[in-house]
């Protein structure tokens, strides 16, 4: 049997879904969702492997007017998959009009002369006509290979979507073992869920001038628990308040609820410690980011 690969990259702009979706093709948590736009910062590879076939997912942050140099970084991280896949897809929200986003990434496919298939997300949220007259405006900008609607949300026309992207595939080897769904290590995304959980509670108290650092992570002989201690990075005094609550009650909510997460991905128990940290502008400065997983050459 002939055994097909290849590389796809989820491009769009912040909050149109696609962690949402890479989650749901996987079967798994590997990229961290959120309500709030600029979740994704760093290129997140999702591996889906069948015996015939492994596509290699590549989630990327929303690409957006950067006004950070972590925003530089997440836009130029975005864009920088375009020189690794053999296909993109291209996701929009069904419930949203085509914006100066949208149009800035079209131009930037069209000269990457790759193959791009539109994604329409949310289509549960929106009444057929509205999606028909989305088509068409699309359709008008851009010659795509294919337009699929779907909800990654809901798993509504997935299947459809993959099934296309099979056909899609050349032969190939298989770069990846088959139990593997991810390429980045389980430091990385233990931090993720934490911040995701920072993310989730904290609401627009706290945007996105959250790190976190996983200070250690190891078994603990006498208990029989992998130990995590984590650092949570702001950049206000104010911020460390918010996150660490009256008497500390959000942050153990915080722990509490990451390490719900982190003990299904490991399938262990966990014994997750964290403190607060303040660090002034740290998305602005070149030795944080990299001293918080933000480093050049993943663009």
């Amino acid at each position: 049997m002939t055994f097909k690969s290849g590389f796809a990259a989820i491009l769009g702009r912040p909050n149109v879904g696609k962690s949402t979706f890479l989650n749901h093709v996987l079967g798994q948590k590997v990229a961290i969702m959120s309500d709030k736009a600029q979740t994704t910062r760093n290129k997140i590879m999702g591996i889906y492997t069948t015996a015939s076939e492994q596509i290699v997912f590549i989630d990327t942050p929303g690409i957006h007017k950067p006004k950070t140099a972590l925003g530089n970084f997440m836009v130029e991280a975005a864009y920088s998959t375009l020189r690794e896949v053999d296909t993109v897809l291209f996701m929009v929200p069904a419930d949203e009009q085509r914006g100066k986003g949208d149009n800035m990434i079209m131009e930037r496919l069209k000269a990457a002369k790759i193959p791009v298939i539109l994604v329409i997300n949310k289509i549960d949220k929106v009444h057929p006509d509205q999606l028909l007259e989305k088509i068409d405006d699309f359709k008008d900008q851009m010659d795509f290979q294919e337009i699929v609607p779907i909800s990654a949300l809901q798993g509504n026309n997935v299947e459809s979507l993959m099934t296309i992207l099979k056909k899609n595939l050349a032969e190939g080897v298989q770069y990846f073992p088959e139990e593997q769904i991810t390429d980045h290590p389980e430091r990385f995304l233990v931090s993720e869920m934490i911040r995701e959980k920072v993310l989730l509670l904290t609401q627009q108290e706290v945007p996105h001038s959250v790190a976190v650092v996983i200070e250690s992570m190891k078994r603990d002989r006498e208990t029989d628990k992998i130990h995590i201690h984590a650092t949570i990075m702001v950049e206000r005094d104010s911020q460390k308040g918010i996150i660490i609550g009256k008497n500390g009650s959000m942050l153990k909510k915080i722990g509490k609820m990451a390490r719900r997460d982190i003990e299904v991905m490991l399938g262990d128990k966990v014994y997750l410690e964290t403190w607060v940290k303040v660090k002034k502008n740290w998305r602005d400065k070149k030795l944080d980011l990299a001293d918080f997983g933000y480093k050049a050459k993943d663009y």
